[in-house]
């Protein structure tokens, strides 16, 4: 699982995947900062205090503030961003890595929607929740990596096997491999706790959940040069 978890990471950086990889960096990057500049008008106009200390005293503690939110928004937007690339990533994935003919087939254009949606909005609320329990010491990197380990693992694995088995087979081999499929989210949690490496996060977990779904189908991948 680790070596998987490392080729993705490097596979990231490949030529075939550069192209998405800025794409998807560039989206995420100017919609957190509309978000950033639309947060601090809004404070000009609603929120600051006519004293001088007090507005600059202000300014200041809501700057760290949203610094600290943008950081846990990072994984859901940067899913949102990628949703409209995960058939492509996947594709490219596994071309890279399997032989001609295992390529799996591209889910719907609104049932792929459907599903990025969903897992940002998931995403989104749990780490809202993860930003609230900020405040408690250890218990929010706990709360952060297990609840996204198992969000991670089910939405990733089900974008990677809905391209080879219907949604019914698909359910059951994820029950059969359950343990599997939450350590390998644990491992994509762990890059989406890390600040910055985190906007890798929708590349390196597709490519990292495809390898995981052939291995669990029995279906060896080759070594990326």
């Amino acid at each position: 699982m680790i070596s998987d978890a490392l080729a993705a990471i490097r596979q990231v950086l490949t030529p075939s995947y550069r192209t998405v990889l800025w794409k998807v960096l560039g989206l995420t990057l100017a919609i957190l900062a509309v978000i950033g500049v639309a947060a601090f008008k809004t404070l000009e106009i609603y929120g600051l205090p006519s004293n001088v200390w007090a507005a600059w005293l202000v300014s200041i503690l809501s700057g760290f503030g949203l610094l600290i939110a943008i950081i846990f928004l990072i994984p859901p937007v940067s899913m949102a961003v990628a949703g409209f690339f995960l058939d492509e990533l996947a594709e490219l994935c596994e071309r890279d890595i399997y032989p001609a003919g295992e390529t799996g087939k591209a889910l719907p254009t609104g049932q792929a929607l459907g599903l990025a949606l969903r897992f940002t909005l998931i995403a989104v609320l749990v780490n809202l929740v993860a930003l609230v329990l900020l405040l408690i010491p250890g218990l929010n990197i706990s709360v952060f990596l297990f609840a996204n380990a198992y969000l991670f693992g089910r939405e990733y694995f089900e974008l990677a096997s809905l391209r080879f088995m219907p949604l019914p087979q698909a359910q059951v081999l994820r029950r059969a491999k359950s343990l599997n499929i939450y350590a390998a989210g644990f491992l994509i949690a762990l890059l989406a706790s890390v600040p910055l490496l985190n906007l890798l996060t929708p590349l390196m977990g597709t490519a990292f959940m495809v390898r995981r779904v052939k291995r669990l189908r029995n279906i060896e991948p080759k070594r990326i040069s």
